[in-house]
C-alpha cells in the first residue's frame, strides 16, 4: 500500500491544509459512555461544516494548470460538494456538482452558495457518480472523487496527524464510514505512526457497503440503501478505501437508526454540538457499546454537522424515545366516565409530562363498550417508563404493548 499512499504525502497535505482548513480542538472527556474515556473530533465545526474540505481542497490543489483550465467536477450527498465548491473557488476554477436529489436542501443550497453549478440527479449517490463521469466524458472536467483518489485520502488523514499532535496518548480511534476515504487516511496515517491504536469504522445498518465487504472478503454492492446518515449512504466502497480499510482498521461495526438518533440528541444536549447523522456514527457505536473500548482512552470523529433542520426534529424525537424521554402508551379502557381523569391524574402522580392524548371508540381491538387511548408523554429515563407503566398497571388500567 506505501506505493499508492505514502505518509510523507499525509504530511504535505497538511502543510497546504495549515492555512485554508481549521483545525479544532479535541473536546474531552465527556460523559458519553461512563465506561470509557471519550473525546470528540469535532470536524462538524470545519468550514463546510465537513472534513470533506481537507481531501478536496488538497486534491484541487494539486491539479496542473492544464487540468485546472477544464474545471473540476464532482458527485456528493452534500458535504464533498461544499468542500469542492469551496476549493475551486479559492482556486479562481469552474466547479459543477452532481447531487442525488434526496440530497438535504440545506447541502444543496449551501453548495450553489460557494458558487458551484448544481445538477440534481433522481437516486442516490451512486446515480449521482454516474452522472458526473459522464459529464466528465461529455464536457471534459476534471473528476474530483469523494473518496477513492490517494490525494482525497491523504487530505482527509491529516485529521488521523492532528489527534496524535494533541493527544499523543489516544488508544483508540472511532471513525464514520461511507465511502471509505475518512477512515482509509485517518487509520492509514495512524498505523504508519501509531500501530497500536485501535481504528474502528462505523456504518448505518441501512448502508453496511463497507462492513458487508469485509465480510464477503470482496467489494460489495448493495442494490439499495436506506438511512438518516444521508452522508454515508453509499451502495459500494471504493477499490482503494476498500484495501487501506482491510489493511489498517481494527473492525467495522453498523449503528441502527435510532442508536444515531440517540447520539444526536446526546451531542446536542450534552455538548452543545450539532452533527449530522453520519457525523454522529462514530458516537453512537461508543455510547451503545458496538466496540471493545471499556477503559480506553478513545476519540469519536464527529465528521460533519450539516443536518437539514426540517429533519431535526424528527431525529430528536426519535432520539427522544431512545433514550427513554419520550413515550407512547397505549390503554385499553372501559368506555365510562371519568375515565380520563383517572389516567391522567395517575401519570401526573407520577411525574409524566402529557404531551398529547388522543381517544378513540369503535376501533377493532376493543370491546364492543371499550375505547382506546393513546398519551404520548415526556419522561425521565427507560426506568421512569417502566414505573410508569406499572403504576398504570396498579391501578387497574389495561397497556396494550
Amino acid at each position: 500500500m506505501q506505493e499508492i499512499l505514502g505518509i510523507s504525502e499525509v504530511y504535505h497535505a497538511a502543510q497546504v491544509l495549515r492555512e485554508v482548513a481549521r483545525h479544532p480542538r479535541i473536546i474531552g472527556v465527556t460523559d458519553l459512555n461512563p465506561e470509557a474515556q471519550i473525546f470528540l473530533k469535532p470536524e462538524n465545526l470545519q468550514h463546510t461544516g465537513s472534513f470533506k474540505l481537507r481531501g478536496a481542497y488538497y486534491k484541487i490543489s494539486q491539479l496542473t494548470e492544464e487540468e485546472k483550465s477544464r474545471g473540476v467536477i464532482a458527485c456528493s450527498a452534500g458535504n464533498h460538494a461544499q468542500g469542492v465548491a469551496l476549493g475551486a473557488a479559492h482556486n479562481g476554477i469552474k466547479a459543477v456538482i452532481c447531487l442525488p436529489a434526496g440530497a438535504p436542501i440545506s447541502k444543496v443550497e449551501a453548495t450553489k452558495s460557494y458558487g458551484a453549478e448544481v445538477v440534481m440527479v433522481p437516486g442516490v449517490y451512486d446515480d449521482a457518480y454516474e452522472r458526473a463521469l459522464r459529464l466528465r466524458d461529455e464536457e471534459g472536467y476534471t473528476f474530483v472523487h469523494p473518496f477513492d483518489d490517494p490525494k482525497v485520502i491523504a487530505g482527509q488523514g491529516t485529521i488521523g496527524l492532528e489527534i496524535l499532535e494533541e493527544m499523543p496518548d489516544v488508544e483508540a480511534v472511532i471513525v464514520p464510514i461511507g465511502g471509505g476515504g475518512l477512515i482509509a487516511g485517518v487509520a492509514f496515517a495512524l498505523k504508519m505512526l501509531r500501530p497500536d491504536v485501535k481504528v474502528y469504522g462505523v456504518q448505518a445498518e441501512g448502508a453496511p457497503s463497507m462492513e458487508r465487504s469485509l465480510r464477503d472478503g470482496h467489494r460489495v454492492h448493495l442494490d439499495s440503501v436506506r438511512t438518516v446518515a444521508d452522508g454515508i449512504a453509499v451502495k459500494e466502497p471504493g477499490d482503494l478505501t476498500y484495501r487501506l480499510v482491510k489493511e489498517y482498521v481494527d473492525e467495522v461495526v453498523t449503528v441502527s437508526e435510532d442508536e444515531i438518533a440517540a447520539a444526536i440528541l446526546a451531542l446536542i444536549e450534552k455538548q452543545k454540538l450539532v452533527a449530522e447523522g453520519a457525523g454522529a456514527v462514530s458516537v453512537a457505536a461508543a455510547m451503545f457499546n458496538k466496540v471493545p473500548i471499556q477503559g480506553k482512552k478513545t476519540v469519536c470523529i464527529v465528521s460533519g454537522g450539516n443536518i437539514d433542520v426540517t429533519s431535526l426534529n424528527r431525529v430528536i424525537t426519535r432520539g427522544l424515545v431512545k433514550s427513554g424521554r419520550n413515550c407512547t402508551l397505549t390503554l385499553d379502557l372501559d368506555d365510562k366516565p371519568g375515565q380520563l381523569s383517572l389516567v391522567t391524574g395517575v401519570l401526573g402522580s407520577l411525574g409524566a409530562n402529557i404531551i398529547s392524548i388522543v381517544h378513540e371508540r369503535n376501533t377493532s381491538s376493543t370491546q364492543i363498550n371499550g375505547c382506546m387511548l393513546r398519551a404520548e408523554v415526556e419522561t425521565r429515563s427507560h426506568q421512569h417508563v417502566e414505573d410508569i407503566k406499572k403504576g398504570l398497571r396498579d391501578a387497574g388500567f389495561r397497556l396494550v404493548e
